[in-house]
């Protein structure tokens, strides 16, 4: 994955933010701290992993579906491999 390795540093800054939120949530739990308190920092949770997602999933897409040359059986191979991330993704 050519994109992840090139965009190491932001994306790292992105991983251990959600370090630092999952971190939050784990003392409000411990810490018995309100319901909506903790709802909001679940949503924040979920939104900073689907943000993350959402910029190795483009940058995949770029590098790989977009690159120039590739057969029609290496294009076929990665749209496989997009399709079966989102369906693990992705909530049925």
């Amino acid at each position: 994955m050519a994109h992840t390795i090139q965009h190491k540093k932001p994306l790292l800054t992105r991983v251990r933010r959600i370090q630092g939120q999952a971190e939050a949530l784990e003392r409000a739990l411990e810490d018995s701290v309100d319901c909506m308190a903790v709802l909001q920092q679940i949503a924040a949770l979920r939104g900073a992993v689907n943000g993350l997602m959402s910029v190795v999933l483009e940058g995949h897409i770029r590098d790989h579906l977009g690159a120039e040359g590739l057969s029609q059986a290496e294009r076929d191979e990665a749209t496989d491999q997009v399709v079966a991330a989102l369906r693990s993704y992705l909530p049925r």
